[in-house]
Order: structure tokens, then C-alpha cells, then sequence
């Protein structure tokens, strides 16, 4: 059966059993509802040209200077470029899947603004174990795992590399292979999967388990 995400009840052991033992996932159906009604409220400010940091603005010391329409569509495109800078080794790939669920979990709160396709294709890349390939090095955990994150998000644009089936391919082919369409990013979906220190999250789970059963 899989695991429930909704936001509140993921423990220790569940993200263990999802990031080591390949347990399959799904959002509750109150997630669900959350994530869309968020956005959708997003979209009526962006469409009344409400300023919004990180979906209409540049962000950080950009944060004053305001987006048009164009620039809108590319800044989520670009924001991940700008942070997928990781070096060294991969990442174990239970450390990966566990930031992926962590993530998960994030957004069905309904508070992030992004797009329902978003959340549901980490969940598919979960279940189908298109695992993003992700670097050791490169984050500072503060307001977010930003690079190892932004290279698990440039898998939600079809590009990077990916582990499927024990090869490692290409981003758009691991996804294809898997048969999980490739939404793309709009305003706000790169900040929202990026913007939360879910890497050191999962291994911070993953690190409690196996010191409590040592």
C-alpha cells in the first residue's frame, strides 16, 4: 500500500521506507486540493499584476526589480541554472529519493503556489525510480539545499541526468524511458521546489534510523 502524503504525517521510518526500500507513494486527496487551490489564487494576482517576491520580481538583491510578462515565463528556467552549481560525488540515491519526499510533503501543505503537475510528477518519479542524479557538495542549507535541489528540479525541465533502471541517462530520456511527461517550470514552480532544506532533511531521517537500531 503506498504512503499517504499529506503534509503532517511523515515520520522517520515512512521516509526511510520510501528513500531505501523504494515504498510507493501518493498526495491525499485534501493535499491535492490544497496545491490547487493555492495556485489558483496565484494565478488571480499574477494576472492582476500584484507584485509577488520570487514569481514577479528577482529575488535577493534583484528582489526590487520587477518582471514583465516574458520575464516571468524564463525567470524559473533561469533561477534553476543559476543554482544547480554542485560538485563531487553523486549523492546516495536514498538521500535524493528522501529530499524528493520531503519535498513532496512540503507542498501538500497548499502553501507553496505551485502547479499540482509539479508535486505529481516528483511523486511519478518516485514511484517509476526516475532518480535524479545530485551532487555531494554545493549547498549551504540556509534558505534551502538550493543546489541539490535545483538539479533534481532540472529534471522537471527534461535535462541534467537521472538513474533509471540502474543507468544513469540522460534527463529526458530516464524520463521518457519512464513514461513521465516533463511539465516544464512557470511562475513560481522552480522557487517551489527548490526553496527548503529537504536534502538535509532526509538525511538527517535517514542518519536517526540507523543510529536507533544500531
Amino acid at each position: 500500500m503506498a504512503i499517504v502524503l499529506d503534509g503532517s504525517g511523515l515520520t522517520i521510518e515512512k521516509l526511510v521506507a520510501i528513500a531505501r526500500h523504494n515504498e510507493k507513494v501518493e498526495l491525499s486527496g485534501d493535499a491535492v486540493e490544497r496545491i490547487k487551490k493555492c495556485r489558483a489564487m496565484l494565478e488571480r494576482k499574477i494576472a492582476a499584476k500584484e507584485i509577488m517576491y520570487g514569481v514577479n520580481t528577482g529575488i535577493g538583491e534583484f528582489s526590487e526589480v520587477v518582471l514583465d510578462d516574458d520575464q516571468v515565463k524564463d525567470f524559473q528556467k533561469y533561477l534553476i541554472y543559476n543554482h544547480s552549481a554542485g560538485i563531487g560525488d553523486p549523492a546516495p540515491i536514498e538521500y535524493v529519493r528522501g529530499a524528493m519526499a520531503a519535498r513532496i510533503n512540503v507542498h501538500a501543505h497548499g502553501n507553496s503556489g505551485i502547479r499540482l503537475e509539479i508535486t505529481q510528477t516528483l511523486v511519478d518519479m518516485l514511484n517509476k525510480g526516475v532518480t535524479p542524479f545530485v551532487c555531494q557538495k554545493g549547498s549551504v542549507g540556509a534558505c534551502g539545499d538550493l543546489a541539490p535541489m535545483s538539479q533534481i528540479a532540472l529534471l522537471l525541465m527534461g535535462e541534467e541526468e537521472a538513474y533509471y533502471n540502474g543507468e544513469l541517462l540522460s534527463g529526458k530520456e530516464a524520463m521518457d524511458k519512464a513514461g513521465i511527461p516533463i511539465p516544464g517550470l512557470k511562475a513560481r514552480d522552480g522557487l517551489g521546489t527548490i526553496n527548503g532544506s529537504n536534502v538535509l532533511t532526509a538525511m538527517s531521517g535517514i542518519f536517526l534510523y540507523d543510529v536507533n537500531r544500531w
